[in-house]
């Protein structure tokens, strides 16, 4: 293993020259110089090295593996068969995969045609029938399309020829191994690459990256990109995926931090070097703010981006996909009345997110009418989205590792670029977490209204910010003209919920010091949802919205209609049930009753007694043999109770099973 240390230069002092058209496009995409990244992973790629390549996000690493692919086809001696390919790329989504079809595509739109049908050179493609055009068609096939199926993607190959493939593990294993098994070739399979490594290296996509692996041949040129792969994560499956003796490049970030003075004020020699794994034109900030206020500063902070640094192009994360999909409604209530939102996530169609995503990239704005797009994690790692001026976590990733992918999605390629997160009390303790990863990030003060920065806030709850019930009184508001609303907002505070009980950084993310009151407030919920979560919850300055439910309607006329259609039923339902209820208890005399109600009050306080004294008595493991001898003196003479705690425990067990009626099991205890 090596670990490289080059530096950025010129195009032409790459050892091996470039093809005189593939530095053209270069050029006139604007890169005159090569990042450290492409400085130290192409000549070791085109030169048969392995090669498992670490560079922080944007720092250009499609290029790397881009670049050398080409090349290595190109100067082939011999072209391939037509169901052969020579090149394959492997992504963990969709828009990914999309984007580096669209890169491959910009080189290859620019190949020269060859001189003459008898003489090809370069990649092997169908030769047009006009050979008048001056390019011909690019073999480049994207099995990830959302605009065609498995069985497309191989009549496209049978139809272009195509020699480098595209797409990501799923589709993939069906093209090669599925539908492709006995069409597509792979025996000439000259490079194989996986970007974002880790995140293809995780359980969800193991078992399909070992069957494609395992299907290759040996004899290839891997490697492995990532913005994120720590050394244990390479190392433990650099085996498993096949390299060979690889070259591990580890490209890192550096700032100038200022010096230090001494106990005599004056400043310290030399110069202190901080490594870091974000863009070095990153400024990241947090925002130490109480739950309730998070969606009072997201707004804060895009009026504050927008007035102040003439931002115009905003990603803004949520934890899941149901928050995105709840806050893309109610949200333009709350913005700047010219903002436009858009929505990405993982339950949208594919054609939907490859909608959302080029709207996103390819709309014009000005910091007059701010674009914001709202996304989960399904836009966190390798997007290429220009012009994004800044990144807001409104919650923070539930995996570490994707902290750094969120925010690198500005200040790319050189640029500069701002990222904010929101933290709530004992959350600000990330901070030293992040600081262990080399992400640094510095506080930024609480915006408070009118854009008016306040470095000391209390995070008490009597200083919740007066804006929060303002924020909580528009959104109910909107929420109140449809009820479909009311139902994405529960669906969205029960995921959130969900995924904040599964953070990876459970000691720091505790659901214990979560304030879900704060939080029912910030989704603007007009009642507290039904989950345990909420059972011993202090409702402190919660209250419920007046609404009459009966008369809440949905906007959509058909689903108002079945509503309707089910409502008597819902009601017949607790009716009978109620009905059951009473007139079971109405069959008991009133006397009876309260000797009932008595006699299991004593029995629970038994049960509790006895699970007390075998907890105290359980040692050594193994637990406790009961005898009646050794029972807890506050039984003893009570061995009719104790039977009768087995048996309901036997009779329970059989309810479980199914082998008993929950109505005869009521029966056997009615008078209970």
């Amino acid at each position: 293993m090596s670990q490289s240390t080059a530096f950025a230069g010129l195009w032409s002092s790459l050892p091996t020259s470039l093809t005189p058209w593939i530095l053209d496009v270069i050029q006139s995409m604007g890169y005159t110089h090569m990042t450290p990244v492409q400085a130290s992973t192409i000549p070791l790629f085109m030169q048969h090295k392995d090669v498992v390549v670490e560079a922080v996000t944007g720092s250009g690493k499609t290029l790397a593996f881009v670049i050398p692919i080409l090349e290595r086809l190109i100067r082939r001696e011999s072209n391939f068969r037509r169901n052969e390919i020579g090149a394959l790329v492997i992504s963990p989504t969709r828009e990914l995969a999309t984007q580096i079809h669209s890169v491959f595509s910009l080189f290859l739109s620019a190949q020269p045609r060859p001189p003459s049908p008898e003489e090809p050179v370069g990649i092997s493609s169908p030769t047009p029938e006009d050979t008048s055009q001056p390019i011909y068609p690019p073999p480049l096939l994207l099995v990830s399309s959302d605009r065609s199926t498995p069985a497309q993607d191989i009549q496209r190959f049978l139809e272009t020829g195509a020699d480098i493939v595209i797409g990501t593990p799923g589709r993939v294993e069906e093209f090669l191994i599925g539908r492709g098994k006995t069409v597509v070739g792979v025996k000439d399979l000259e490079v194989l690459v996986l970007d974002e490594a880790d995140r293809l290296l995780d359980l969800g996509f193991q078992n399909a990256l070992t069957r494609i692996v395992t299907h290759l041949p040996k004899q290839r040129r891997t490697g492995l990109f990532s913005a994120t792969m720590t050394d244990a994560d390479a190392l433990s499956e650099i085996v498993r995926v096949g390299l060979r003796n690889p070259a591990r490049i580890v490209v890192k970030v550096q700032s100038k931090k200022s010096k230090k003075q001494n106990s005599d004020g004056k400043q310290e020699k030399g110069e202190l070097i901080e490594e870091r794994r974000i863009p070095a034109g990153l400024k990241n900030f947090y925002i130490s703010c109480l739950a309730s206020e998070k969606l009072v500063q997201l707004v804060r902070v895009i009026e504050h981006e927008v007035s102040s640094h003439k931002a115009s192009h905003f990603i803004v994360y949520f934890a899941t996909c149901a928050c995105v999909d709840y806050f893309y409604r109610v949200l333009p209530e709350l913005l700047l009345p010219k903002s436009k939102l858009f929505s990405l996530h993982g339950h949208l169609s594919p054609a939907a997110r490859t909608r959302a995503l080029s709207a996103f990239s390819s709309t014009l704005s000005s910091s007059i009418s701010p674009l914001i797009l709202l996304a989960t994690d399904v836009a966190a790692r390798g997007l290429d989205i220009p012009h994004v001026d800044v990144v807001i976590q409104v919650d923070p990733p539930s995996d570490p590792k994707t902290f750094s992918h969120r925010c690198g999605r500005t200040a790319r390629a050189g640029r500069s670029g701002r990222a904010y997160v929101f933290f709530s009390g004992r959350e600000t303790e990330y901070v030293d977490f992040l600081a262990v990863r080399k992400i640094p990030i510095q506080r930024h003060p609480f915006i408070q209204a009118g854009g008016v920065l306040d470095a000391e806030v209390s995070n008490e709850p009597e200083s919740e910010d007066p804006a929060v019930e303002s924020f909580l009184s528009q959104i109910r508001e909107t929420v109140l003209t449809d009820r479909a609303l009311h139902d994405k907002a529960t669906k969205g505070f029960v995921s959130f919920v969900r995924a904040y009980s599964k953070h990876e950084a459970s000691y720091i993310f505790r659901m214990k010091d979560l304030h879900l009151i704060g939080v029912a407030k910030s989704f603007g919920l007009l009642r507290l949802p039904r989950m345990p979560e909420l059972r011993d919850e202090d409702k402190k300055g919660w209250e419920d919205a007046h609404v009459v439910w009966d008369a809440y309607s949905y906007a959509d006329k058909a689903q108002e209609a079945k509503r309707l259609e089910e409502r008597p039923k819902k009601e017949a339902v607790k009716g009978a049930a109620t009905v059951r209820a009473t007139k079971r208890k109405r069959n008991v005399p009133w006397s009876q009753q309260a000797e009932n109600k008595e006699h299991k009050e004593n029995r629970k306080l038994k049960r509790e007694r006895k699970r007390q004294w075998l907890k105290a008595h359980a040692g050594g493991g193994g637990g406790v043999q009961e005898d009646k001898d050794q029972k807890p003196d506050a039984c003893e003479g009570q061995e009719d109770d104790w039977d009768e705690l087995a048996r309901e425990e036997r009779l329970a067990k059989k309810v479980r099973q199914g082998t008993m009626t929950q109505k005869d099991f009521d029966e056997e205890f009615e008078d209970l």
